[in-house]
């Protein structure tokens, strides 16, 4: 089981980056385009760099649903391996079924 902390932490991150998407991606748009004077696309980057650091999308740490466990993630069950492993001996995950050769 992960820290609570760290959990919590990451929570707080998926929050505001959802908050400041939108803005994110306007001054991303200005700063890109090369058609604008250079000091608009320099103001638009001193106001990206004044939004949270934590409302960046690459802050985000993908983490097991189940045990908040940051490694062995799967995206498409989201949840990590061991999890995965648990759950599906206990029969709780649809179409997965233990093997053995």
């Amino acid at each position: 089981m992960a820290k609570q902390s760290a959990v919590e932490r990451d929570k707080k991150r998926r929050k505001l980056a959802r908050r400041y998407a939108g803005q994110r991606a306007r001054l991303k748009a200005i700063i890109n385009n090369r058609e604008l004077p250079i000091e608009e696309r320099f103001q638009a980057q001193l106001k990206l760099s004044q939004l949270p650091r934590n409302s960046a999308a690459n802050r985000i740490r993908n983490r097991c649903a189940v045990s908040g466990r940051p490694r062995g993630y799967y995206r498409k069950l989201k949840m990590s391996r061991i999890a995965l492993r648990e759950l599906g001996n206990l029969g709780q995950v649809p179409g997965i079924v233990k093997s053995s050769w």
